[in-house]
């Protein structure tokens, strides 16, 4: 077929954007008509669970996309349905002969590509597509790396020196290509961007982070008119407990498409030109970039990696399968002021208490990141997923991973699928930036699993709360229902004696509750089953370990020096302690 005689239908999944979008500058090119087109499909996307704050932040995107392209003479069709069922009409009904979409790597995303192959061979259609989700087409990095996965930081930045820089942004759509490739007209009326009354979805909260390609690149030019901060941003000087971020909050963008990788990078790579002393990998904003990248590589080619079973890089561990202490951490029916959120790794420093209202989880946070704040942070340690339901505060972590494999040994997949399964609670509700690849990736940091292998090293939440926060402003803001108590209770608020219980009107016991374990024992307890799992499964684990020191310590200068359990004050509260503590077992 001659080129530009093309009817396509161009399908956006990410990337909604008109900024470095390879697949749609070809589809036009190739096209006499092209019809921008984006699915509802209901069901895939229940399936990967998205919650109300992340919905409006996807209809948000897709405003801003069509209104972008009606600005270029176009428009978004946007249609609800199974995206294979949709695309066979729609095909039947424009006479369709072209079909361009991104290639993704996440296993929703590749059975839709297969549909979309499948009705391609039936129907006789050409299909058109391209990475542009992430820097590298990430197949050429498996393939540079031997066929396999790098499984480590190091040999992954040793692949990419083979390759060399990632390939620059290409050019914006403009007026002129649809120009020459017009959308045919069709009812206004018809295929616009539903409401959230229209899912049958509600949300309260404001909107202090709204969605699309416009704010995205907003917020980037924002950051960028502060050469000397980019340039020197580092991971560890990042501020954990800082009420507004100190970050680039640039994640849920980059999560959904609307800010390109690759714009991004190169807007780095430009600052850093032209400074002589700018941060370094695997610290710097362009460190933690390639961790993003690294975590889709290995999600790319890893089966199972949002699971334990039949994850080949995964210590396979004999987790506690206690329901009801996953329901008392699913309910905040544990105590916790940074929800007991200590352990391998780094912090975790979460506590969904329902009196903390729809305005915010109380989440403090040991931040890794990179673009930050529930941005960009591919980078290892508190998975930075999400930000918080009051959108002034991002957050960067899942929250869960410690305590789960520190204090209460359970399965970081069962945590993980948890908080996927129930919508209603907590993260589901908040999350704008959730990842397939990072979220999982960062999950397996956390517990030791893969990844991470420092295990010894476990916070003390309360050293760590009264080190980076003395007053614990953060936590009266979050956690409302502690906001009276003295300063030297507000870590530790179940030590607090009864009359200052009652004078901050909040008692220990009803209004918030008893910790479920004693941290030192059941840390201390935990470590040794670690420990025992990692000698019988010593192949698996060294998989994913550097003979070298660890990338995310080596050279780092820390402006907060970790708090480790070592000398952190033992428990004395036998009620505590016998109340919920496990049964010590070993490892079968």
């Amino acid at each position: 077929m001659a080129v530009m005689s093309h009817r396509t239908i161009h399908l956006f999944r990410k990337g909604l954007r008109l900024h470095d979008n390879p697949v749609l500058l070809g589809a036009l090119s190739s096209s006499a008509a092209l019809f921008p087109v984006f699915v509802l499909d209901l069901a895939l996307l229940e399936a990967v669970c998205v919650g109300a704050l992340r919905w409006r932040f996807i209809l948000q995107s897709l405003e801003d996309l069509d209104g972008r392209l009606r600005a270029l003479g176009s428009r978004l069709h946007v249609l609800r349905g199974s995206t294979g069922a949709v695309l066979r009409d729609l095909v039947t009904r424009w006479g369709i002969t072209q079909i361009s979409y991104d290639t993704e790597v996440e296993p929703h995303h590749a059975r839709v590509e297969q549909e979309i192959q499948a009705l391609a061979e039936e129907r006789g259609l050409q299909t058109h597509t391209c990475v542009s989700h992430t820097l590298y087409d990430l197949k050429r990095i498996i393939q540079a790396a031997g066929g396999s996965p790098p499984l480590t930081y190091k040999k992954f930045l040793h692949v990419l020196s083979i390759l060399g820089e990632p390939e620059n942004p290409c050019r914006d759509v403009s007026a002129e290509d649809f120009l020459r490739c017009p959308t045919p007209p069709d009812d206004q009326q018809a295929y616009g961007v539903p409401s959230l009354a229209d899912l049958g979805l509600e949300v309260q909260s404001d909107v202090l982070w709204p969605g699309g390609e416009t704010h995205a690149l907003q917020r980037l030019h924002t950051h960028f008119q502060s050469q000397g901060w980019v340039a020197s941003s580092s991971k560890p000087r990042t501020v954990s407990i800082s009420l507004l971020p100190s970050t680039t909050a640039l994640s849920p963008y980059l999560s959904l498409g609307c800010l390109s990788a690759r714009t991004f990078n190169h807007s780095l790579h430009s600052v850093c030109a032209q400074s002589k002393n700018h941060s370094l990998p695997p610290a710097s904003l362009q460190g933690q970039l390639l961790w993003r990248e690294f975590f889709y590589t290995v999600a790319s080619a890893t089966p199972n990696f949002t699971k334990m079973e039949g994850n080949p890089i995964c210590l396979q561990i004999d987790w506690y399968h206690e329901p009801e202490s996953l329901e008392k951490w699913r309910t905040v029916r544990e105590p916790c002021v940074w929800r007991l959120c200590s352990g391998f790794g780094s912090n975790v420093l979460y506590c969904p208490s329902p009196s903390s209202g729809p305005d915010g989880l109380p989440l403090g946070r040991r931040h890794h990141d990179p673009a930050e704040a529930g941005g960009l942070d591919p980078s290892p340690g508190p998975a930075r997923r999400g930000l918080l339901p009051d959108p002034r505060r991002p957050v960067d972590q899942l929250g869960g991973g410690h305590e789960g494999t520190v204090g209460l040994w359970v399965c970081w997949s069962h945590l993980y699928r948890y908080l996927r399964r129930v919508r209603s609670q907590v993260f589901e509700e908040f999350l704008l930036d959730a990842d397939y690849s990072l979220n999982a990736g960062n999950w397996m940091w956390l517990s030791a699993s893969a990844f991470f292998h420092k295990y010894t090293r476990i916070f003390c939440p309360v050293r760590f709360g009264r080190r980076t926060d003395p007053q614990g402003e953060y936590l009266r803001k979050y956690l409302p229902v502690l906001k009276n108590f003295p300063s030297q209770y507000i870590y530790e608020p179940w030590k607090a004696p009864e009359d200052v219980q009652l004078s901050a009107g909040c008692i220990i016991g009803k209004d918030y509750p008893r910790p479920m374990v004693c941290h030192t024992e059941a840390s201390q307890r935990n470590l040794g089953l670690m420990g025992q799992v990692r000698a019988e499964q010593q192949k698996t684990a060294e998989l994913t370990r550097d003979m070298a020191d660890d990338p995310m310590e080596a050279g780092l200068k820390r402006e907060l020096e970790e708090e480790l359990l070592e000398g952190a004050e033992p428990c004395k509260s036998k009620r505590v302690s016998d109340s919920a503590a496990h049964k010590s077992r070993p490892y079968s």
